[in-house]
């Protein structure tokens, strides 16, 4: 288990890996090892997150995450697989707080006074300089 908060961790069963080519660092070892990391985090399986945390999850997951809610994250930094690995988990566990801050609600509030007023002085200008630049026409 990877700990993210005091009552929230992330379920290591859930984690699948598949290691692939990468490109990159690594000289001739590209073409031989499979260094790069590609985790696949099952979320029906990840029952250790908060309720109103997996909409929240989902939208910032984005294009990586799939209709059967896997996401998947591919990292391919280091040349080597185990650093990879370290990275694809800071990854997800950065995803994951992320998603766990709740989003701070806007509060309403009307403008001032005198912002209207500025507002509708400039309104006022704009509609003086635009007659300025009709043609005038003289009728005889």
């Amino acid at each position: 288990m990877i700990p993210l908060m005091p009552a929230c961790f992330i379920n290591k069963t859930a984690i699948e890996w598949k290691f692939i080519r990468a490109s990159g660092p690594g000289g001739q070892n590209v073409n031989k090892v499979a260094t790069a990391v590609q985790l696949k985090y099952t979320l029906p399986e990840a029952q250790t997150l908060p309720n109103g945390m997996y909409a929240r999850l989902i939208r910032l997951a984005g294009k990586r995450v799939t209709n059967g809610g896997v996401i998947t994250l591919t990292s391919r930094r280091f040349r080597s697989q185990e650093r990879n690995r370290q990275d694809a988990i800071a990854k997800l566990t950065a995803l994951i707080q992320s998603a766990l801050k709740t989003p701070q609600l806007r509060e309403k509030t009307s403008p001032t006074y005198a912002s209207q007023q500025r507002r509708l002085e400039t309104k006022q200008r704009r509609h003086i300089i635009k007659q300025l630049r009709k043609a005038i026409i003289h009728i005889p």
